[in-house]
């Protein structure tokens, strides 16, 4: 775990106006590191990056204020940031329920009741350390393709990881999108990053959101992938199918979905993934 350094937490003191008197490594995901900050009477909780990419932290910071606007599920309150920082109320963590995991649901379908006039969002952010596109569209399928998909393609074959018969699977499904995908779904707030680990459950049972990728688009994208690496107990999906049922032909599309959080893992941790991609294109449109 690395220490924080000397330069950061004078920025950060002066940011707060006061000393921190104890710093408490905690885990940070595959990306960040992270610090539990603690000040005369406060508790912080601090990621930062010695590289990050340019915006990075302004973007997660933007995404976590607007699903605040829309009081409908819990987030870490945004405290302050930086270029290389950002820092957030400290959520205390407690044991992931049922109950939890029901409250979380009817939160999720109340916040992509909360829709916009276009997909996408007015300014570009992140998913992981990649790019995310988020130019507006009034055509979901195009936006998809365009800013979802592709980006994705050129990345990998930028990295060396499009094999020509990957490349061709994907080209094809590409022209072929409109035959799975709707034109014009509701453009719903969504979280965009939304696996197993970007949920956690407060001591007092309240369920709470992190690390979002917000945009605007069809809220299946969002429940596809909470069932791509699991995490997410039945009572989570009953509760959002009684507050807003998915259409019946969803489970149809949800791998198309997840072909974006595929290739975007295909991109940031190799090849380990390419099967699953591969897997997904041959579904759809053969080897």
């Amino acid at each position: 775990m690395a220490h924080l350094p000397n330069h950061l937490r004078e920025q950060i003191e002066q940011h707060l106006g006061t000393a921190i008197t104890r710093i408490t490594p905690v885990g940070g995901g595959d990306i960040n590191q992270a610090a539990r900050l603690e000040t005369g009477g406060d508790v912080f909780f601090l990621k930062w990056h010695a590289a990050p990419p340019r915006g990075m932290f302004a973007a997660e910071a933007d995404g976590l204020r607007r699903i605040a606007a829309t009081q409908t599920v819990r987030v870490p309150h945004v405290i302050a940031q930086g270029d290389t920082w950002l820092l957030l109320e400290w959520l205390p963590i407690g044991r992931r329920t049922a109950a939890a995991a029901k409250r979380l649901g009817e939160a999720l379908a109340a916040l992509h009741r909360h829709t916009a006039a276009h997909y996408g969002l007015e300014h570009d952010n992140y998913i992981g350390l990649t790019p995310q596109i988020n130019h507006p569209e009034t055509d979901w399928v195009r936006f998809w393709r365009e800013h979802r998909l592709r980006p994705q393609m050129r990345l990998a074959a930028e990295r060396g990881r499009m094999p020509a018969h990957r490349r061709r699977a994907l080209e094809r499904l590409i022209a072929r999108l409109d035959e799975w995908l709707p034109r014009t779904p509701p453009a719903s707030l969504l979280h965009g990053d939304l696996w197993g680990g970007n949920w956690v459950a407060l001591e007092d049972g309240t369920p709470a959101l992190i690390d979002p990728a917000v945009y605007h688009g069809d809220r299946e994208t969002d429940i596809a992938f909470t069932h791509l690496f699991g995490g997410f107990p039945a009572a989570f999906y009953d509760a959002y199918t009684a507050a807003w049922p998915l259409p019946p032909d969803a489970d149809a599309r949800r791998d198309l979905y997840n072909l974006y959080h595929l290739l975007n893992h295909l991109n940031l941790f190799g090849e380990a993934y390419g099967a699953s991609v591969d897997h997904i294109l041959a579904r759809y449109v053969g080897g």
